[in-house]
């Protein structure tokens, strides 16, 4: 049964959960890298746990959308390397997940995520370099991306890194990102259902609330994202990202 919505619904939250569901449209259309700014902004109004269980379905119906437009650009060779590992790292969030102190957690990841997106920018200057396309690599990338997705959502960060050291085009990056999360946030529900309980009836009336902006964020997406130049959009995702990275810090 339905319940009341678990949050106060002033008008600076309505303001702050509408503009996060936005934003996550926006993100799952290709704009990488704003999607830390919803996990920012979902924490101020719900706290950190809580806000996982209203963001992971609205992450689900963007996936989905994702999925649906940009499938054909898939490269599942990509998809097959990752997804073992970032399963893995899931489990493992699941298990200390109850134990971590969100603030620091979330700190941390933010240094981590400002420390190699420069490391990416000086790659982007001197093009000669190459991150090794090896497994170590790989398995890295994707552990943490599955431990900060289950704990923060906070794995984009870390799956844009892999797809631009790959070099991969535009269209290929966010159509095999999108195949990617949403198979990991289905595999994630069961978890936050049963473990976590924080996805309820109450969250699930919030996400009714906030899906028209979600749609609307991903319709205008993909009007900016088709604009976007191959060349461009690695500059664009690496900005964001830093952005993303600055929100969750100081959040």
């Amino acid at each position: 049964m339905l319940t009341e919505l678990p949050f106060h619904p002033s008008i600076l939250n309505w303001f702050l959960v509408l503009s996060a569901a936005f934003i996550i449209g926006l993100a799952k259309s290709g704009l990488k890298g704003l999607d830390m700014m919803n996990v920012a902004r979902m924490a101020l109004v719900f706290g950190g746990k809580l806000s996982t269980g209203i963001v992971l379905p609205l992450l689900c119906v963007g996936d989905m959308a994702a999925v649906f437009y940009y499938n054909r650009h898939a490269k599942w060779a990509h998809f097959w390397r990752l997804m073992p590992w970032m399963v893995i790292g899931i489990l493992l969030g699941v298990y200390i997940g109850e134990d971590l102190n969100e603030v620091v957690f979330s700190r941390i990841m933010a240094v981590i995520i400002v420390l190699v997106a420069v490391i990416m920018i000086l790659l982007e200057i001197k093009k000669d370099i190459k991150i090794p396309d090896n497994r170590l690599f790989v398995s890295v990338m994707g552990l943490i991306s599955g431990f900060t997705t289950m704990l923060g959502n906070l794995a984009g960060p870390f799956a844009n890194i892999y797809f631009l050291a790959m070099r991969i085009p535009k269209n290929d990056f966010i159509g095999t990102a999108a195949w990617i999360f949403l198979i990991i946030n289905l595999f994630k529900l069961p978890f936050q259902v049963v473990f976590w309980k924080n996805i309820t009836g109450a969250t699930l009336l919030t996400d009714l609330y906030l899906f028209p902006a979600l749609i609307v964020g991903f319709w205008l997406g993909l009007k900016i994202v088709n604009r976007i130049r191959d060349n461009s959009y690695r500059k664009v995702v690496l900005i964001l990202t830093l952005l993303g990275a600055g929100f969750i810090f100081f959040r």
